[in-house]
């Protein structure tokens, strides 16, 4: 079975409330969404993700960027899933100048490689959750069901005792909360908040980058006494010095966000000591697969991880496709 069409959309969703958080407010989600379809007529779609701030590429720069990956030469025909795997993981972009991270372009690999997963997928009958079971195996731990955590992100006041109300009455097991917001308190919401959820609920905060090496300390233990797990992200990402350091002082668990988009990003981390998570999302990653070898990655290396995903925002397919394979 073979590939015989690739086509690349931009899609813009717009949102109904605007999202906020220390580094950047987005009143939209600009997505791409890549169509792959076989020769049998099994149609596949796949998502990704572009965030500048993240990862440095737009969704502009992705689409050309595709065009000029000569990926109809990196395709070939597959006789099963496994096949079809295997190639998937070995699709590689063509280099970006400057990437020194090797990260750009990695939400227009994760739309491309899902498109083709899911394509082989439909053809062959097999779900995507065999891939984990395929290529790594030690991390293939089937659910009957999914689990979601909830996310608190500008509710303040009388707004945020109500979500965090409706979390509570959901059953939401975990909570994350956006901090280091200007001109938004803290500890006063933090205490809202744990004071409706009660003990039982994990709570980890989300800094995005927000705080300075010299005041980030200070922040995180005022947070600490309303039992958080974990501070998501509390420096600039390039920082891994100042990380470093921040862990030795603090008591709280540092988990990495937007300083962990790539196998090379990972390697500094750890080199470094600068965290004792990974927060691993399937568009800054990279696709599935690069998001699974990261996870075998922080394992072998007694890191703690999260897996997550920004795809799934896209509603409805708008706009005119491009072609580039």
């Amino acid at each position: 079975m073979r590939i015989v069409e690739l086509t690349a959309f931009h899609v813009r969703v717009p949102l109904k409330r605007v999202i906020r958080h220390a580094s950047h407010e987005r009143h939209s989600s600009d997505n791409i969404i890549v169509r792959c379809l076989l020769s049998d007529r099994s149609v596949g779609y796949g998502e990704g993700v572009p965030r500048e701030y993240v990862t440095g590429e737009t969704v502009e720069q992705s689409l050309q960027l595709l065009k000029r990956s000569r990926l109809d030469e990196q395709v070939s025909s597959c006789r099963d899933f496994v096949a079809a795997v295997a190639m998937a993981e070995r699709l590689r972009l063509a280099p970006v100048p400057g990437d020194d991270r090797e990260c750009q372009g990695h939400a227009a690999r994760c739309a491309v490689e899902l498109a083709i997963l899911d394509a082989y997928g439909r053809c062959f009958g097999e779900p995507l959750s065999h891939v984990t079971k395929l290529i790594a195996p030690d991390l293939y731990q089937p659910r009957e069901r999914i689990r979601y955590s909830g996310i608190i992100a500008t509710s303040r006041g009388v707004k945020v005792r109500l979500v965090a109300l409706l979390m509570r009455v959901y059953g939401f097991r975990d909570i994350k909360v956006k901090v280091g917001i200007p001109r938004y308190n803290d500890r006063a919401r933090l205490a809202a908040i744990r004071r409706i959820v009660g003990s039982r609920i994990d709570i980890r905060v989300d800094a995005n980058e927000a705080w300075k090496p010299d005041e980030a300390g200070p922040r995180i233990r005022e947070l600490q006494r309303y039992g958080i797990s974990s501070v998501e992200q509390p420096l600039a990402h390039e920082d891994f010095d100042a990380l470093t350091d921040l862990r030795r002082r603090i008591d709280t668990p540092i988990m990495l966000d937007e300083s962990v988009c790539s196998l090379k990003d990972a390697e500094r981390a750890v080199q470094a000591k600068a965290c004792d998570l990974f927060n691993l999302r399937l568009s800054k990653c990279g696709g599935f697969i690069p998001t699974l070898r990261l996870a075998q990655f922080a394992r072998q290396h007694g890191i703690g991880y999260q897996l997550g995903c920004q795809v799934g925002e896209t509603a409805i397919l708008s706009a005119a496709g491009r072609h580039f394979a």
